[in-house]
């Protein structure tokens, strides 16, 4: 009879196998093959290296990647700058817009790596690999105190809050459906024996934008990072974050199973950056300097509370739409020249936020480059005469990088890239891997003593870098700035 048994058990067993993924007959007996894993892209370092392109899918979060007073900044961001430079590529930001599908997006070979803070769990390892460690930390309730709090005693206070996660059974916490918090909560109400109520979230937000809604009152009770807690609660104190929901957990990035070379590669990165003081310095600058969070937050040139990247916006709005060009674009332009300083000045004498030369402003009719209005006006009235002479080159795209290649290195030295790029059998109406390319010969004594040459030298680096960072920015200002 127990023989019997076993056999039924076995065969139900084998059933089950066989119904939840394929197996390949090795003569050793079915090895289950993951179907998610065996789909997903083969793309591994050695395809990444030969584009030259780092694709990374990042959260917009205001720890993570945001804009601040024009520029992209996040815990996350300022790491991908570094590994892309270690790894001697460019670097693309994905921004996700549904933090439900990440792994479908990463497995599908759309992205590279996953650059978003999550937990490493059992469930998760399933689907994807996990690098090193960035940092711990634990997960814990979120909650609001009384709006009358700061009037009551230490006592009173705790004792309209939460103070042990039992008593959450049968009450409500608010999270993302495919998070580890929601993870989290079913474990813990196996844990504490009672039903703890979970309100699924909208994918789309993060975890920081979750926080916002307990201090509005829009949901009782959520659960985060300690270090998001933390940091989120120095902004408004009316936060309870002192009731730990886990252990300490590794927080890492995430990478497909097929790319192993790549983990391998940034897992080497890690361990070696977290041993660096600068690894600290950019940890504590976003999850742990209050100052800083506090005046982001209070900033109208924040992304995540305006969509505003300048005081200047509206002057640069109005003289884009003169040119023709996205506001964006400009703004990305005058960010490059002044950093959006109308007081700024160069060794060379140029001076304002659009850093005019006092000969150019003098023929524009500038009376004070410190004045916006003026250095603004006069700045894009130059850049709309330099465009004119470019009507030879039928792509408007093309056409603007060729005219603020000439704003900022010269109109003479850009023809004379043209004519090095056709002589060397390169299209001289194309930016990108043949003009760009000509101007940085022109560093070199015997291509800028060529007779076809009337301008001479020029450090060519700088009008390329000058090119390449305008149209990077633009590109993050185009992620998390509406046009209008």
């Amino acid at each position: 009879m127990r023989l019997k048994s076993f056999l039924v058990l076995l065969i139900a067993i084998s059933s089950l196998s066989c119904e939840s993924g394929k197996s390949n007959n090795t003569g050793e007996g079915d090895v289950f093959v993951n179907p998610i894993v065996a789909n997903s892209s083969d793309r591994d370092l050695d395809a990444i290296k030969e584009e030259g392109v780092l694709r990374a899918l990042v959260v917009y979060s205001n720890t993570s990647y945001f804009l601040y007073r024009g520029q992209a900044m996040g815990f996350e961001y300022e790491l991908l700058t570094r590994l892309a430079d270690h790894l001697n590529l460019k670097l693309e930001i994905v921004v996700s817009n549904n933090l439900d599908n990440q792994f479908e997006v990463l497995n599908r070979g759309d992205v590279d790596i996953i650059a978003h803070g999550m937990t490493i769990t059992n469930q998760r390892k399933w689907e994807v690999d996990f690098t090193e460690y960035l940092y711990l930390t634990r997960q814990v309730l979120v909650q609001k105190k009384p709006d009358n709090y700061r009037k009551l005693s230490y006592k009173s206070l705790k004792k309209q809050l939460v103070k042990n996660p039992i008593e959450l059974i049968n009450d409500t916490v608010s999270v993302r459906k495919n998070s580890a918090y929601y993870e989290r909560l079913l474990s813990l109400a196996n844990e504490i024996g009672g039903n703890i109520i979970i309100d699924t979230l909208e994918s789309t937000l993060s975890t920081g934008e979750i926080i916002d809604m307990v201090v509005d009152g829009k949901i009782k009770y959520t659960i985060a990072d300690e270090n998001l807690a933390k940091i989120n609660a120095s902004y408004s104190p009316i936060l309870d974050i002192d009731v730990p929901i886990s252990l300490s957990q590794r927080i890492a990035w995430v990478t497909r199973k097929k790319s192993k070379k790549l983990r391998t590669e940034v897992d080497k990165w890690i361990l070696s950056q977290r041993k660096k003081k600068s690894y600290n310095i950019i940890y504590n600058k976003y999850f742990k300097n209050k100052r800083s969070f506090k005046r982001r937050l209070k900033s109208n040139y924040y992304s995540l509370n305006n969509n505003q990247i300048s005081r200047y916006d509206n002057l640069i709005k109005t003289y884009a739409n003169k040119l023709g060009w996205d506001w964006r674009l400009l703004a990305s332009q005058v960010y490059q020249e002044s950093h959006f300083d109308p007081g700024a000045n160069s060794w060379a004498g140029a001076e304002g936020l659009m850093q005019v030369m006092p000969a150019t402003a003098e023929a524009l009719g500038i009376e004070d480059v410190s004045d916006p209005e003026q250095s603004i006006r006069g700045g894009t009235t130059y850049l709309k005469q330099i465009y004119k002479r470019f009507d030879q080159i039928p792509d408007s795209l093309n056409r603007i990088k060729f005219t603020m290649a000439s704003y900022n290195c010269g109109y003479g030295h850009v023809l004379d890239a043209q004519r090095l790029a056709e002589a060397n059998g390169l299209d001289p109406t194309l930016w990108e891997d043949n003009v760009e390319d000509a101007l940085l010969d022109l560093r070199l004594p015997k291509n800028y003593n060529k007779p076809i040459i009337k301008y001479g030298y020029v450090r060519g680096s700088e009008p390329v870098n000058y090119i390449e960072q305008i149209f990077e920015r633009y590109y993050q200002y185009t992620q998390l700035i509406k046009p209008e």
